[in-house]
């Protein structure tokens, strides 16, 4: 991997300079609800329903449904993982099959048309995980019209769009964890820059949003720098990283990685850079990709769910609407080994909390 990220050190991206913003950069327009600095914070509650409906879906309660996984893109470890949580419910369940497809990479044309296609082919069950929420809304509507039942993961829809969404954790939740860690490594005063996938994939936009409200609460002196985007790509997610290293110098603290492949990207820059311990890299990627750089004494965390959980969720939920276990007005859902989930925030189903793995258990999960 090192002599292919050098070699490609000169790509063009690196050659487009990124320009430091005066404000915050990648989040959406939506409001936020900061957590508290410390302590606990109460649960939402569920509210009333705000999804959507197939029309005229025949009875499947019960009965042997195929399913198709639509992933923002295939190829990567994280998403490999939520599909492999999902085989793993579908054998315990015994009369789902499920068929994961997808893109190869993160763009919101080529999952609309995977969507579309598998409309048209027939399926029971569309899971998706959205790399827009606005643009995939029309096509995820034409499958409920069809009578297909449509539950997201990961990334939302617009919520009129699918009838649930299995969401990993609560944005502000993310947030706390993200910018409370990066405090902890860089100080309340240090400097940072964010590598994301794109300013329109949903997930992140809410994230980064509730990072700003968050750290304006509870790390006012933090200083951010600049949010560039990497497309979810391992080449292009290094070289960004690499660009804000060169870009800022001494300045430059930390990079918050909000993606699988970025924040695993940024911790090899750092590493060739010879930058451990002056450069942190603080972000969502999976256990195993940063036991190399965690272990290695290079980075000191990173930060996720149990993504084979989130599948396994998403599979059992989509068995729960299905037979009409699960419908508006429910506060929990039963989740199989997983127990019960609670409904928050109208028509969402949440995992849990993240978790911040250290070299003290990094090597306790496989994943």
């Amino acid at each position: 991997m090192k002599k292919l990220m050098t070699a490609l050190l000169g790509a063009s991206l690196l050659s487009t300079p990124v320009a430091a913003q005066s404000a915050w950069t990648g989040g959406d327009d939506q409001p936020t609800s900061p957590l508290a600095c410390s302590g606990e914070s109460p649960a939402p509650e569920p509210g009333e329903y705000n999804g959507g409906a197939p029309e005229n879906a025949p009875d499947r309660k019960g009965k042997d449904i195929t399913v198709v996984d639509i992933p923002k893109l295939v190829g990567v470890g994280y998403f490999a993982s939520t599909a492999s949580g999902m085989q793993e419910a579908a054998k315990e369940l015994g009369n789902i099959t499920i068929n994961t497809d997808g893109p190869t990479r993160a763009n919101i044309d080529e999952q609309i048309t995977f969507v579309d296609n598998y409309i048209t082919s027939g399926v029971d069950g569309i899971l998706f995980a959205a790399n827009d929420p606005v643009a995939i809304a029309p096509v995820l509507k034409k499958a409920l019209a069809a009578g297909i039942n449509v539950v997201g993961y990961d990334a939302d829809a617009q919520a009129d769009a699918r009838q649930w969404f299995v969401n990993q954790a609560l944005p502000n939740g993310v947030a706390k964890s993200m910018m409370d860690q990066l405090a902890s490594e860089i100080g309340e005063e240090g400097s940072f820059a964010i590598v994301t996938s794109t300013f329109t994939t949903p997930n992140q936009a809410r994230w980064i949003s509730e990072m700003q409200a968050y750290t304006e609460k509870c790390h006012p002196k933090l200083k951010f720098l600049e949010t560039v985007e990497a497309q979810e790509d391992n080449i292009l997610s290094f070289n960004q990283a690499q660009t804000l290293i060169n870009k800022y110098g001494d300045e430059l603290k930390g990079i918050l990685g909000m993606t699988s492949v970025a924040t695993p990207a940024a911790a090899e820059a750092v590493q060739q850079n010879g930058l451990c311990g002056k450069v942190s890299v603080v972000g969502l990627a999976l256990p195993n990709a940063m036991k190399p750089y965690i272990n290695g004494d290079c980075i000191k965390s990173t930060i996720l769910w149990n993504t084979v959980d989130l599948g396994y969720a998403a599979a059992e939920v989509m068995r729960q609407v299905v037979d009409g276990t699960l419908k508006p007005g429910d506060t929990t859902v039963k989740a199989g080994r997983l127990g019960e989930l609670q409904i928050v925030n109208q028509s969402q189903v949440l995992l849990g909390a993240p978790k911040v793995f250290t070299k003290d258990d990094i090597n306790d999960f496989d994943f």
